[in-house]
């Protein structure tokens, strides 16, 4: 496996921040400097959703692929999904205790669920629909588990399982919030959706950058304006994170101009009712995923997209550019201090230190 070190010395970080108060202090020694990349495999593949399943890496991609990275045993399992002459990508995948589930994007939507075991495969739902579209993905326990999609009429679409993903129903557009015309989501790292216990949010872009709200895991909505970017097809947000409940952090930016780094950077403190512009030109222009730290206490995130990886240490206000790598899409940390990415042609892991 290749491997790439890049260190950023003591003094460009302390450089980089206004002022450390004492907790900041304390988790200065714990701070990111370097990171150690390692090539798990390469191929002519594009990849935009992974999950971590224990010493798994599962994965969606394009040309009716999926498969698996075995971290101990440092093997791949690749297989296809063939659905009559349909080339389908895969962007979208969720998980419970029993199997993965991989939803491709466009007309026709499908649906399926691949055994964590045997690796057989069923199709669970389909969708026929010129508008279809469908962008994320994710469960809240074993039983139930949600996926939006771009409007095909004047709502999100989503689509819900309560049984552990043997069928998925389409809530009906008069229980949802509408959408602004021009108003969608981006299948960008399968990061439009975000849970915490029973919370779900899911944010969206284009003409409009909203986060919409639910409590009980999709009973009820409720729709939160952000200071985003948006008003073109290819504004808003792309991505999002919460570390608790309270705590979250959301970017995008403008895919047309991925060198801006304005108004593409947002937190909340209040569950994503309103939420604050950070980082102002600062860090990173267009953001593909951003991930919080696990143990970073709410201030440490991870951002790949436009200006390869970077990383925060100040909940986003100053950034640090660690890998200049910008054909990265998704990132999923297995530890703290581990996280695996994947983006063109490669799936790899980096060593934070």
């Amino acid at each position: 496996m290749r491997k790439v070190i890049l260190f950023f010395g003591a003094f460009v970080l302390l450089m980089s921040f206004k002022t450390l108060n004492n907790s900041d202090k304390a988790m200065f020694s714990n701070w990111f400097t370097l990171v150690q990349i390692d090539t798990l495999f390469q191929d002519k593949i594009s990849i935009r959703a992974i999950i971590v399943d224990k010493n798994k890496i599962w994965y969606g991609a394009d040309n009716s692929r999926f498969g698996y990275y075995d971290l101990d045993k440092k093997e791949k399992f690749e297989d296809h999904i063939y659905r009559d002459t349909l080339k389908l990508e895969f962007r979208s995948i969720a998980q419970n205790s029993n199997n993965i589930f991989l939803l491709s994007v466009s007309n026709p939507a499908l649906l399926y669920q691949v055994s964590k075991k045997t690796q057989k495969v069923k199709l669970v739902y389909k969708e026929v629909n010129p508008k279809v579209f469908y962008d994320s993905m994710q469960f809240w326990n074993d039983k139930e588990g949600i996926a939006i999609g771009d409007p095909t009429e004047d709502t999100f679409s989503i689509i819900v399982t309560r049984d552990g993903g043997e069928t998925w129903t389409k809530l009906l557009s008069d229980k949802l919030p509408t959408n602004a015309e021009g108003e969608a989501a981006f299948a960008a790292s399968n990061t439009n959706i975000v849970i915490k216990g029973n919370d779900t949010w899911l944010v969206s872009g284009g003409k409009k950058a909203r986060v919409f709200y639910s409590p009980d895991k999709a009973k009820t909505w409720k729709v939160c304006e952000t200071p985003i970017v948006q008003g073109k097809t290819m504004t808003g947000i792309f991505t999002a994170d919460f570390y608790d409940a309270k705590h979250g952090f959301i970017a995008g930016g403008d895919y047309e101009l991925p060198n801006k780094k304005t108004d593409n950077k947002a937190f909340t403190k209040d569950g994503g009712k309103t939420w604050e512009l950070i980082g102002q030109g600062m860090g990173f222009g267009y953001a593909s995923c951003v991930q919080y730290v696990p143990g970073g206490n709410g201030k440490e995130i991870i951002c790949v997209g436009s200006e390869g990886i970077q990383y925060s240490q100040n909940g986003g206000e100053n950034w640090t550019q660690l890998s200049t790598d910008s054909k990265l899409f998704t990132i999923r940390f297995v530890n703290r201090n581990t996280a695996i990415a994947a983006g063109h042609n490669k799936v790899i892991r980096l060593r934070f230190k």
